[in-house]
């Protein structure tokens, strides 16, 4: 009984012992979170962060742009919203983002490294990458595109070509409801891989159709919970399962996809006579071999997988708005219709040219750009020393937001803010450019493919609308429901594409 006794005793002391370590190594690490993570006394203000997740769950995971005015409104046109241990601010307000990317903008030039980026792509590529590797590659890769069509006929002519393979293939649909999702992301990336790979894809292309599927999926993964919380632990988050490990290897694949195409490229590359993006970078290697800049074997893959991803979902995202709209204001396409009727006719593709002769159609291409507002807090920048701005000191390492929402649909400057209306873009029936309206940024980070975007949106839009009336499926609502991923995208939809002859 007594060693008996004595063996329950020590049970007890062990689990009290254990208890206490526990309870002790939990209010270190929140102390050591608290101290770590403290705001500085002149902060922006801005919610009670959560110990290690920070506001992560303050804008939830469905709609984050939306929920964000809340906060605007509470705390001001500047203010704090930290996502795990990464101090954020957020500004609203044309005023203060004139401020910021005109006469500041040397201070936030560079990209924040969160875990998950990190994890894909280090520093390299295009899109998050700082300092003097951004700089190279910017210059290289805007320099290669011009070289190879950008603002150029021959680039409008692709365009083209591609607009028409496209309404050919919607035309195989007879009429009847169709999702035109792939099809759309297939034309848009088949202009990005003509300067990047040299080629394009048939729609039919099975391969090629699973690669639009993986990085689809992989633009959805990122904005998941386990995704986001892979950036607040990342360190123990790689050992376990989720959805950032499907993530992971749909990136992986995306990867071997453009390394392999590389490979085709250097059986029968002639430094030359270079023939894509690919076969340029390839030969602005041979000119470092000791490997002294940032032209590499992986930044040749980041750069191009940025190029990509950038010139396919932001632009077929755009467009699968605008047939949405279309769809859902039939008098506004009657009149996109007749403007297509008068000045281009139904004998030849559109053009580039027609753009000036086309007001009405060119404010509801803006039109759609506004309301889609695919991409609502800007891509992030990041605090590159200590900065004074309005009034507050932000921290060097801070993530700097744009509150593209608040922008796009302040009533102050949009008569409507809620409701599709290509009047915010006329004046006296002529097209009126409007100041609050940044939907590819500005300044010198601002997105370098925001002429070809615009090349896509006329040509491709005007094309299908030149061809075909949008209409909603018989016993079908549309509605403008989006999904939140690296963009904000219209849910899967289906609409009948009827010829108008």
């Amino acid at each position: 009984m007594l060693a008996a006794g004595d063996s329950l005793l020590a049970a007890i002391w062990a689990a009290f012992h254990l208890r206490t370590f526990l309870l002790a190594a939990v209010t270190f690490l929140f102390l050591a979170d608290y101290l770590t993570n403290r705001r500085p006394k002149n902060y922006p203000p801005g919610p009670w962060r959560l110990p290690f997740v920070g506001c992560l769950f303050h804008l939830g995971f469905k709609q984050p742009h939306i929920t964000l005015q809340k906060f605007v409104k509470k705390y001001g046109n500047v203010l704090s919203l930290d996502f795990a241990n990464i101090p954020s601010v957020v500004v609203t307000g044309m005023p203060l983002i004139k401020e910021v990317f005109t006469q500041n903008e040397q201070n936030f030039l560079s990209r924040p490294v969160i875990p998950l980026r990190k994890h894909l792509f280090d520093k390299n590529g295009l899109i998050f990458s700082s300092g003097q590797t951004w700089k190279e590659q910017r210059r290289f890769t805007l320099m290669t595109l011009r070289n190879f069509g950008l603002g150029k006929k021959s680039l409008e002519q692709r365009i083209q070509e591609e607009a028409h393979y496209l309404v050919e293939a919607i035309r195989e649909e007879g009429g009847h409801p169709f999702d035109p999702h792939f099809n759309i992301n297939n034309a848009v990336s088949n202009i990005i891989c003509s300067v990047t790979f040299g080629e394009r894809f048939e729609y039919h292309d099975s391969h090629f159709q699973e690669m639009l599927k993986t990085l689809d999926a992989a633009i959805c993964l990122e904005s998941s919970v386990m995704c986001q919380l892979y950036n607040v632990f990342p360190r123990i988050l790689q050992y376990l399962p989720g959805s950032h490990q499907t993530f992971f290897r749909n990136w992986g694949k995306l990867k071997l996809f453009v390394a392999n195409i590389i490979d085709k490229h250097r059986k029968d590359w002639d430094p030359d006579e270079p023939r894509d993006f690919i076969d340029a970078f390839l030969k602005e290697m041979t000119k470092y071999p000791d490997n002294t800049t940032s032209f590499n074997e992986e930044n040749l893959i980041c750069s191009t997988l940025d190029l990509f991803l950038a010139g396919t979902e932001t632009t077929s995202t755009t467009l699968r708005w605008a047939l949405l709209y279309m769809a859902l204001y039939p008098e506004v396409q009657e009149k996109v219709q007749a403007e297509i009727d008068r000045v281009i006719g139904q004998g030849r593709l559109p053009s580039l040219a027609d753009r000036d002769a086309m007001s009405y159609t060119n404010a509801v291409i803006h039109e759609v750009l506004r309301m889609g507002n695919i991409i609502p807090f800007n891509v992030p920048r990041e605090v590159a020393v200590d900065t004074k701005f309005a009034g507050f000191d932000l921290v060097k390492g801070s993530m700097f937001l744009t509150n593209l929402t608040a922008l796009h649909r302040d009533p102050k400057e949009w008569a409507t803010p809620d409701v599709f209306n290509p009047e915010h873009f006329l004046e006296n029936g002529q097209f009126k450019k409007r100041e609050s309206f940044l939907p590819f940024s500005m300044g010198k980070r601002a997105c370098l493919g925001e002429q070809l975007a615009k090349s896509e949106l006329f040509i491709f839009m005007t094309s299908l609308i030149q061809k075909f009336t949008l209409k909603p499926p018989a016993n079908e609502k549309l509605r403008q429901q989006f999904r939140v991923s690296i963009t904000i995208a219209p849910v899967s939809y289906r609409i009948c594409a009827v010829p108008r002859w």
